[in-house]
């Protein structure tokens, strides 16, 4: 989707109306760019940060009860500590109903180090209901393959970058994406921005790719919804043919 800066509602209303269209078309689970409710707003961070319950997150929390999905993405969180607030990426996921998990952008990039304090736990999130564990990353993380793959050795069946990757780097985009699933062996959705912000232009390109590396379905450079079946059980088949996670040497690395 293509992100109006700063205008969280007009972008909430946006991407729920997209995800309605997804749903409604089949889809189980959901993936929004990352900070797909406001850009990266820095002079009005604190007025659109949110902090625990977080109102974007109850709007979707409603949503996915009531379409019976699940739906993951990143805001702007805001924590108080002691006279002033702290802003974190906040990376989610919930599902039908329930905030299974949270995750805190850990690599900031460059201008958002002066505004967002790095998490400091890289943690895969479990579904309830589709007994599927989520290994979530944002965006700049694509190209530290060690979060990936920490993510995979963690447990994840699904890994998930949400991203705001912009011009003119769409082959390192496509690239990156290919490889953390090659490398990991484990199925990727990747969801990128389209349109501009004031400082970029984003080529959009979101992927979907299963765990043999095989692109299941691309995006252009315009708003759209793309979707695809994926079929996590073809995993094991796919490190049975190929033991790259047996043949590791952690005595080594």
């Amino acid at each position: 989707m293509e992100v109006a800066h700063c205008s969280k509602s007009d972008n909430l209303n946006k991407a729920m109306a997209m995800a309605d269209k997804a749903v409604s078309s089949g889809a189980d689970i959901v993936v929004f760019p990352e900070l797909f409710s406001t850009g990266f707003c820095y002079e009005e961070i604190s007025d659109l940060a949110e902090e625990a319950p977080y109102c974007t997150i109850l709007k979707l929390l409603e949503f996915s009860k009531r379409m019976e999905c699940v739906v993951i993405g990143s805001i702007i969180e805001k924590q108080s500590h002691s006279d002033d607030y702290a802003y974190y990426n906040l990376g989610f996921c919930v599902e039908h109903g329930i905030l299974t998990g949270v995750y805190r952008k850990s690599h900031p990039f460059k201008k958002e180090l002066n505004f967002f304090t790095a998490g400091n736990s890289i943690h895969p999130i479990a579904l309830e209901k589709y007994g599927l564990t989520i290994g979530l990353e944002i965006c700049y993380e694509l190209r530290f393959p060690e979060v990936a793959r920490k993510l995979a050795l963690a447990g994840a069946d699904l890994l998930v970058t949400a991203a705001q990757f912009p011009n003119p780097r769409r082959h390192v985009w496509r690239t990156l994406s290919l490889a953390r699933a090659i490398e990991n062996q484990i199925p990727h959705v990747a969801c990128n921005l389209v349109g501009s912000s004031p400082t970029s232009s984003f080529f959009g390109g979101s992927i979907i790719i299963d765990a043999a590396g095989n692109v299941l379905a691309e995006a252009d450079d315009a708003e759209c919804v793309i979707m695809h079946t994926i079929n996590t059980e073809n995993t094991a088949k796919v490190r049975s043919a190929m033991p790259v996670f047996l043949d590791r040497r952690a005595d080594l690395y």
